[in-house]
């Protein structure tokens, strides 16, 4: 329903709104920001398919019909909206294909946070997503790897090739902080903070929103640090348009996302490696390897930048599935 009973816009307009308010106002990252396009253009052109133009048009049954399509598609037809010019899905658009528990929560995510913005602005009086329930998804512990596989992927990495440079002192970050993989190429040089004027002791990480958190480096890290901002990156830095990115690419613009994937599967093909990895893994086994060492959850919780000390704490069953391990192999009487 409409606010006040005028006009309501168009949805796609509607949906353009919410993502410069996400990014300027809530300071939202553009990684988030494109992941919240790409679900809402996905839900626009669903419920356009089912015939709603305005946004008083969607009603909840839509909200629903969309999540068990995205899930099952073959059954979305049995879920029917209410509202002008009902029609089933397929009439008007293919029906989207399948995607997992964990993205169709996170698509839903998306489609509520616009539902509510809508209310929340005056633009609609009732948030017709507000009672939609995410999937339910399979608990899956985090994966992390042994800490003398995280030593051969870092020594794959070795030499003075400018390349191999970056890389070491990427690989090396992304274990001694815990970063995500977007928090890492955002850095700037100026992010690497210290009181040596050559090698910092710690990095200014930014996570999700924008918050700010200050992890320490090691001494592996800091020097892999100092002889990429000494040998490598004053290379690659002419190649380019002037940035203050801390991590380049050969051609001096800052390093990507899917380049530094590409990095830790080189490094992993080179050192052997016969598991899946990607730079979550480094960053679970950052966590996994501090809680075998010892640490308390809440101090891993605050290095790695959760809002929530719950989702740290799948973390301690990993290490429990460890010791379990550990006993069922020595133990006379495990058997």
């Amino acid at each position: 329903m409409a606010a006040g009973g005028g006009e309501v816009a168009p949805i796609g307009r509607a949906v353009e709104r919410y993502l410069r308010h996400v990014a300027l106002e809530r300071g939202r990252s553009p990684h988030t920001v494109a992941a919240y396009r790409r679900d809402l253009s996905r839900y626009a052109a669903f419920v356009a398919g089912l015939g709603r133009v305005d946004l008083a048009d969607i009603t909840s049954q839509d909200v629903a019909a969309f999540v068990t399509a995205i899930r099952d598609p073959r059954g979305a037809s049995d879920v029917r909206g209410s509202g002008p010019a009902p029609r089933e899905v397929g009439e008007g658009a293919a029906a989207p294909a399948p995607v997992s528990a964990s993205s169709a929560a996170r698509m839903l995510s998306s489609v509520r946070g616009w539902h509510r913005f809508l209310v929340e602005e005056g633009i609609l009086t009732r948030d017709v997503a507000a009672d939609q329930k995410p999937p339910k998804q399979p608990r899956r512990l985090p994966k992390a790897i042994a800490i003398a596989d995280v030593e051969r992927l870092l020594e794959a990495c070795a030499g003075d090739d400018p390349i191999m440079l970056r890389d070491r002192a990427l690989l090396e970050l992304l274990y001694a902080t815990g970063a995500r993989v977007s928090e890492a190429i955002d850095l700037n040089v100026d992010d690497v903070i210290g009181d040596d004027a050559r090698v910092g002791t710690a990095v200014r990480l930014f996570g999700k929103g924008r918050k700010q958190r200050i992890v320490p480096l090691g001494r592996y890290a800091q020097e892999a640090l100092d002889a990429y901002l000494v040998r490598a990156r004053p290379l690659f830095a002419p190649r380019g348009a002037s940035t203050p990115a801390l991590f380049l690419g050969a051609r001096g613009a800052r390093l990507s996302r899917q380049s530094a994937w590409l990095v830790i599967r080189a490094a992993a093909e080179r050192a052997g490696l016969d598991v899946e990895l990607s730079p979550h893994t480094l960053r679970h086994s950052f966590a996994t390897h501090l809680l075998e060492g010892g640490a308390d959850v809440r101090v891993v919780q605050e290095l790695l930048g959760h809002a929530s000390v719950a989702t740290t704490q799948l973390y301690t069953l990993v290490t429990a599935d460890a010791v379990r391990e550990a006993w069922a192999t020595a133990h006379p009487r495990a058997r």
